[in-house]
């Protein structure tokens, strides 16, 4: 057997079973709702947030702390049903946390960081935390199973199918300055496969098939996206992977980037302009 061969089909095993831990503690998560969803939620969020800072540490020092215990009343007031507009206040009061523990920096060891601090930290929030703040909302909603379930399913169907097709057929590279391995053959495959498991979605459900089919296109599309995004802040720490918490994927970070962006979409679209 080529060697070639061999490891390709050795990397897809060791994929496929941390994948499928992965996908068993989201969908059951989901499905149990309330306090279970959350601490999933608050778990990913935690580390992943942890992986983030990691990441800017090579260029800038923030505060941790700050970004983790207010990414824990994000989630916290998501869970206990605040309005989004309390939890939109609740972003816009970080800034001013940060600057006055910068003040306070200021004052006793004549030195300060407050521009970058205060950036990095909000930037941390509004990447990670308020992206799975949404997850917790939406999942509140009565159409919110399904439309979560439909979510991680389109963003995971378009992850593998990218990645099968772009190993094995890729050719045309998609953005190779930002990740070397991504190829346009791959990009479409993973808009192709995330719009078919929306369309089997609908049928299984016999749900009407356009809102479905357009949350499939959107997590086909910016979902990609999110994970070039996340390539390029890899790229410039000079790291492969945000982490090496799950075996074949690398860090939380790495495994969820797509499901940033497509549940900040998520939300906008149905939470509030469809709403």
């Amino acid at each position: 057997m080529d060697p070639s061969s061999r490891t390709f089909g050795s990397e897809i095993i060791i994929r496929a079973l941390s994948g499928a831990f992965v996908v068993l503690a989201i969908i059951g998560g989901i499905l149990l709702g309330g306090i279970y969803w959350s601490f999933i939620v608050t778990l990913i969020t935690m580390v992943s947030l942890w992986e983030f800072y990691n990441l800017l540490s090579v260029k800038i020092k923030v505060t941790r702390a700050l970004g983790f215990i207010s990414a824990l009343l994000l989630i916290a007031a998501a869970s206990l049903n605040f309005s989004s507009a309390a939890i939109l206040a609740i972003t816009a009061l970080i800034p001013f946390l940060v600057l006055c523990i910068e003040i306070i920096r200021r004052q006793m060891r004549l030195n300060s960081q407050a521009i970058f601090n205060m950036g990095g930290t909000l930037v941390g929030l509004i990447y990670i935390a308020l992206p799975w703040t949404f997850l917790v909302l939406l999942r509140a909603e009565p159409w919110g199973t399904m439309l979560l379930i439909t979510l991680f399913a389109c963003t995971w169907s378009c992850d593998v199918t990218a990645y099968l097709v772009g190993v094995r057929w890729g050719r045309t590279y998609l953005c190779e300055n930002v990740s070397p391995k991504k190829t346009w053959e791959g990009f479409a495959a993973g808009v192709a496969g995330s719009l078919f498991c929306a369309g089997l979605l609908a049928f299984a459900w016999q749900f009407p098939p356009f809102p479905l089919l357009m949350l499939g296109l959107l997590c086909g599309l910016a979902g990609q996206i999110g994970d070039l995004g996340e390539s390029l802040l890899k790229r410039e720490a000079g790291v492969k992977d945000a982490g090496k918490l799950i075996p074949g994927h690398g860090g939380m970070l790495d495994r969820f980037d797509s499901i940033l962006v497509n549940a900040t979409l998520a939300f906008l679209i149905f939470e509030v302009i469809w709403h």
